[in-house]
């Protein structure tokens, strides 16, 4: 079983992330600035408070993990003006994790983000650019700073995000021929990165998840 640090605890993804690693047998460490109000028991699981974008805050919280999960996310009200959360934030873990000698990164980004940005079908292309554009601009620069670094990275493309329970039923495409956009649900994400960190299936390679595609 894995020490895993979710960075992007408290909610979306990284809270399914935090519930399914515990499931799954895993300790987590919980970090987010909202650590404290996670309303999950678990003996193997560390609520840890702190930002993602405070040096001290990520180098303590990496101290003694195997792996790390990076979920981050902006509140909605925030994708109209400048996003700088996601490569800050990755600005500083990527140092420090090579520093501590943590190898293994599962990074959730988005479909749309670097080369699948030329998935994305021309119906969808317009709004796509309108609401998100700016968030996925700084996930671009989010994935290149991974690719440049030397550790063992994934990057974790969802589609369009849903609540609900995981299925099960959801595909991993890992060839950019394959690429398209569709619904996923978060707990299904969650279980692809649980697995993938057993696994280790998709190491230096970007993945797109879906359970149901969309109409072109």
């Amino acid at each position: 079983m894995a020490h895993i640090l979710v960075i992007g605890a408290s909610q979306g993804i990284g809270l399914e992330t935090v519930k399914a690693a515990l499931a799954a047998g895993h300790r987590v460490r919980a970090f987010a600035r909202s650590a404290g109000t996670i309303a999950l028991s678990d003996p193997n699981l560390e609520r840890f408070p702190g930002d993602a974008l405070s040096r001290p805050d990520v180098a303590t919280a990496l101290d003694g993990v195997d792996v790390v999960v990076q979920a981050l996310g902006v509140p909605v009200r925030d994708l109209f003006g400048p996003v700088r959360l996601f490569s800050d934030a990755t600005t500083i873990l990527v140092p420090a994790m090579e520093k501590a000698g943590v190898h293994r990164l599962v990074a959730v980004t988005g479909f749309g983000t670097g080369d699948s940005r030329a998935a994305i079908g021309p119906l969808q292309r317009l709004p796509f650019r309108l609401v998100f554009g700016r968030a996925y601009d700084d996930k671009d620069a989010q994935e290149i700073r991974i690719r440049q670094s030397g550790l063992d990275w994934t990057l974790v493309r969802p589609g369009v995000l849903t609540g609900g329970p995981a299925t099960g039923r959801y595909r991993v495409l890992d060839r950019p021929s394959s690429w398209t956009n569709g619904l996923i649900a978060r707990a299904d994400v969650a279980q692809f990165i649980v697995g993938e960190i057993g696994q280790g299936a998709h190491i230096r390679r970007a993945v797109v998840l879906i359970s149901h595609p969309l109409p072109v």
